[in-house]
């Protein structure tokens, strides 16, 4: 029975947190509805799939004690928005945006559709700005440049919470930046409240809630959390993202911050994706992934960047874990794609408890050229990182060798590469928990590069 104009009780069945709405005349994909339970609870849910008058609803929370008869839906005529305001700032959010801090619910200065609006191509201001995440591996060799996307490849098993952990603690954006193309020349000092952190965390199991909470409470304000844990409905990991890269292009876009958006772990988030394509019915693709997973992730992912004449930024460092260790796998695959580099960890350097074991030779910042040097970082950066890059890469091949023939078979200058490939590994990549500037980064590289007489050309 038909009850008002958007007011629907024609309930054909209900699966799991589905309904399926029968004879409903308006509606449009992911408009919000309310659902009215018969013990009078009112829940969120999403329009996930129109076929003719019938409605498929995805509903944000625990559907057992819905009946077919007794319950309603209310259909809102609007997409999912988020509430924003500067006040966001230092609190911590569940997946649908609603407080676990235990303070109350700020006062919204404003709305805004969690799918946000995209940026121009032609209106892209081009990324050239460092941030230092405190770890010389990154810093030195694969450097942050602010609007900018690189994500973080890990497998099971590594440190990848530990290394969100620190990019949380230590990424900042330097205190002291060139003047704008344009200006007299000279630095400018920008304040500590200009650079914000936002941190996604999908799929929490317990221990994980339990270390990101400790992390977020050591922080003195400066950082918006979005926590969705695993046993929450499946909808919020698909909502989390959504909900925090409103807040960051809020923040950046309208109020002139460089937000940085640390996001783990979206291969939670394209399983909840598969999942919701799975009740929808749609046709599977590469390993039972919706077809759309590539424009999906494009969707979230190509919302990092800097607009044109406004002075904030959206940097994005999401933590990819690639299933069974594949790089090739959909998820890491397609992340590659899209983004603008990549950072991976490696099983090997772990086990010689190397932290953060980043793998060098795979890891790449594409956009690192036009955030360092002179103006940027310092301006023996790129010469050093070159060196350091080359003769670990000569060292790594030359191990193959001495598995083969022995070390007492090779030549001094070969044996010279294997202690710099391990000097730069236990000095320069290893660095345990303590935070390095970019300067620290540089002088320990070039102090390994003159101890082995390699000197910087």
């Amino acid at each position: 029975m038909r009850l008002s104009e958007h007011i629907y009780s024609t309930i054909t069945s209900i699966r799991g947190p589905l309904l399926f709405i029968d004879e409903v005349f308006t509606a449009r994909i992911g408009e919000v509805v309310r659902v009215h339970s018969p013990d009078g609870r009112i829940m969120d849910g999403e329009v996930l799939k129109i076929d003719a008058k019938t409605v498929l609803i995805q509903v944000y929370g625990e559907t057992r004690g819905l009946d077919i008869e007794n319950t309603s839906i209310v259909f809102a005529d609007t997409v999912k928005k988020a509430p924003l305001s500067t006040d966001i700032i230092g609190r911590i959010f569940n997946g649908s945006f609603a407080p676990i801090d235990g303070l109350p619910m700020f006062i919204p200065e404003k709305w805004s559709p969690i799918t946000g609006f995209p940026i121009n191509p032609s209106a892209r201001a081009r990324p050239e700005e460092f941030i230092e995440t405190g770890f010389s591996v990154i810093d030195g060799l694969n450097t942050l440049v602010k609007g900018q996307k690189l994500p973080i490849f890990s497998c099971a098993g590594l440190p990848s919470k530990e290394v969100a952990a620190g990019m949380l603690k230590n990424a900042i954006i330097p205190p002291v930046l060139p003047l704008a193309k344009g200006g007299e020349g000279g630095f400018v000092n920008r304040g500590k409240g200009d650079f914000v952190v936002v941190f996604v965390a999908i799929g929490l199991t317990y221990h994980e809630y339990s270390f990101y909470m400790n992390i977020l409470g050591e922080m003195k304000g400066g950082f918006v959390a979005f926590v969705n844990m695993a046993d929450e409905p499946v909808m919020e990991r698909l909502l989390a993202p959504r909900f925090a890269l409103a807040s960051a292009e809020y923040l950046a876009f309208e109020k002139g911050m460089d937000v940085l958006v640390v996001i783990t772990d979206m291969t939670n988030y394209c399983d909840a994706l598969r999942e919701v394509s799975t009740a929808r019915e749609e046709l599977p693709g590469r390993r039972g992934y919706p077809g759309y997973m590539y424009s999906d992730l494009a969707s979230i992912y190509e919302r990092a960047g800097r607009i044109k004449g406004i002075p904030g930024s959206v940097t994005m460092l999401p933590i990819v874990t690639m299933p069974e260790d594949d790089i090739t796998h959909p998820i890491p695959d397609l992340t590659g794609y899209i983004t603008e580099g990549q950072i991976v960890l490696n099983r090997e350097l772990h086990q010689k408890g190397i932290f953060p074991p980043v793998d060098v030779l795979p890891s790449l910042s594409r956009l690192m050229q036009r955030g360092i040097g002179e103006g940027h970082t310092r301006g023996d950066h790129r010469k050093i990182a070159n060196d350091l890059y080359k003769y670990y890469a000569k060292g790594r091949d030359l191990r193959r060798l001495e598995a083969i023939v022995g070390r007492d078979g090779m030549t001094d200058s070969d044996r010279q590469m294997l202690d710099f490939a391990d000097a730069f590994e236990r000095e320069f990549v290893n660095q345990r928990m303590e935070r390095r500037d970019v300067n620290e980064t540089l002088d320990i590289g070039l102090n390994i590069l003159k101890r082995f007489s390699l000197e910087v050309r």
